[in-house]
């Protein structure tokens, strides 16, 4: 079987999770994704992951050999430096 594209991974993940923002960078063995869903919203890290290995199902075991990822509330992802007003810094005198 061929190795998935990182468009690939990011159609099985789109497929079981629903995204606000989906982002995934690789090689055809190891990706990175950036992925932003409400779903996360009071979850711990480990939990979000988890879910994601859901979404991913037997692909995780038998496709994708290693995935990093950052998962992220879309409030989150706003506030690490999305366009728009919540990426401006504020400065107190």
């Amino acid at each position: 079987m061929a190795d998935p594209s990182p468009a690939d991974v990011e159609r099985f993940i789109a497929q079981g999770l629903a995204c606000e923002h989906l982002q995934v960078e690789g090689d055809g063995r190891h990706f990175f994704a950036t992925i932003v869903s409400t779903e996360f919203e009071g979850t711990s890290r480990v939990a979000r992951h988890q879910r994601v290995y859901r979404a991913l199902g037997d692909r995780m075991r038998e496709q994708i050999h290693a995935l990093s990822m950052k998962t992220l509330t879309p409030a989150e992802f706003a506030a690490q430096g999305a366009p728009g007003p919540a990426a401006t810094p504020t400065h107190h005198h």
